[in-house]
């Protein structure tokens, strides 16, 4: 009994945490699990050690759920889902804002409860084949370039922007000991991804109002929604669980099997299910194999390890409040319409710009230049943005295959 109410009071104070970096744009549930490791010494006094692993998993799985907010209404993307903003920024400039916010919201949902009997079978599977599993990941990724390239309708084009975007991201994470606060490799990602998606969208973008936004049901019928679920849950246990790989890579992997032009609802689902099923299975990697697949676990592995099954309550209990905080936030949309979008795009670079200055210093803001500009050339190109993917699925093939490109 005590320890399920450590598990409410740590879930309470880990849904509030998740809320503030999955709405702050930049802000990463990483963070919010320094900061909890700072307070750890007065949190185990006032609520206890399961308490506050719980808050750590509970901002986790919060954040997976809300950094589509951002990601819709300011173009903004979080370094997890940096290529499931375009589809959900275009709903939003057509007036369908608070449809793509709740789209993301039951792909978020369904990914949560179709990951649990996936983390159950994984936990008791796969660790005897982790070297194999290893290996692997290298092949599958260089697999799914391949079929993105292939598929495409400007071949040589596509290949030339994922090749370049990869020596990017090559560079930025090689050097990422140059960037300030030794924040080290995920640091990094967050100018990166910002300037090849983010900034790169808003410089492009048309000025003047934002479209009157309007709700009127979720565009999707069953068997879509069957389908996202299924492709995102794979694709987001399978980073979840592989070394090296995060939901970044997921969306690469998921546009193969979901065009995010032709269905883009779809594909936003997919997305969103693929980056909770991550943070799910990453817990499973954590206790099957020790592998920590983010901050929150490498946080959690700094304390005393709770029971698992508390860990699971705390994922479901954030999963369950998150689901409906999404949804009412998705109602914020319907004041946008009263701002300016020139004004609005400017104010948001700015604070990127910034934000990325104060986390990573000059370095980051010359990778975020760098990228702002390649992030400029598949719309003039007519080719679509997914391709500078590669600046994250090249550098961790290259690790995977043990070439030190880090």
């Amino acid at each position: 009994m005590y320890v399920w109410l450590e598990v409410l009071a740590g879930s309470a104070l880990g849904i509030g945490l998740g809320a503030v970096s999955g709405l702050v744009p930049g802000v990463h549930s990483n963070t919010m699990a320094v900061l909890l490791l700072a307070l750890y010494p007065v949190l185990i006094l006032h609520l206890g050690p399961v308490a506050v692993a719980s808050a750590l998993i509970a901002a986790l799985i919060t954040h997976t759920f809300l950094d589509i907010v951002p990601s819709t209404l300011l173009g903004i993307p979080d370094p997890d889902t940096a290529l499931s903003v375009l589809p959900a920024h275009r709903l939003c400039l057509t007036g369908a804002g608070q449809e793509a916010i709740r789209i993301s919201a039951l792909g978020s949902a369904l990914g949560a409860v179709a990951s649990i009997p996936v983390f159950l079978l994984f936990l008791v599977l796969l660790p005897s084949f982790q070297p194999f599993i290893d290996w692997w990941a290298g092949i599958l990724i260089l697999i799914v370039a391949g079929l993105l390239v292939i598929r495409s309708e400007a071949p040589s084009i596509a290949l030339a922007l994922l090749l370049v975007s990869g020596l990017l991201g090559i560079f930025s994470l090689r050097y990422s000991y140059v960037a300030w606060n030794n924040i080290g490799t995920s640091g990094l990602l967050m100018p990166l991804l910002s300037g090849l998606f983010g900034m790169a969208a808003l410089l492009s973008s048309s000025h003047g109002k934002i479209p009157m936004q309007r709700f009127e049901g979720l565009s999707l019928e069953r068997q879509a929604v069957m389908k996202g679920t299924l492709i995102g849950t794979v694709a987001g246990s399978m980073v979840g669980w592989l070394p090296g790989l995060s939901t970044a890579t997921a969306n690469g992997l998921i546009a193969s099997f979901v065009n995010h032009e032709r269905d883009g609802r779809g594909y936003i689902l997919a997305t969103s299910a693929a980056n909770t099923a991550n943070a799910v299975i990453g817990l499973a990697a954590f206790y099957a194999i020790g592998r920590m697949r983010n901050g929150v676990m490498v946080a959690l592995s700094s304390i005393p390890l709770p029971p698992l099954h508390a860990m699971l309550e705390a994922s479901l209990i954030a999963a369950c409040c998150a689901y409906m905080l999404t949804i009412l936030l998705s109602k914020s949309a319907l004041w946008l319409n009263r701002l300016d979008t020139k004004r609005l795009n400017i104010s948001v670079m700015v604070f990127v710009s910034l934000l990325s200055l104060m986390l990573t210093g000059p370095f980051g803001i010359l990778i975020l230049a760098c990228a702002t500009l390649l992030g400029l050339v598949p719309p003039i190109l007519n080719v679509p943005r997914m391709f500078l993917m590669g600046a994250i699925m090249i550098p961790v093939m290259l690790i995977s295959f043990g070439i030190p490109a880090i």
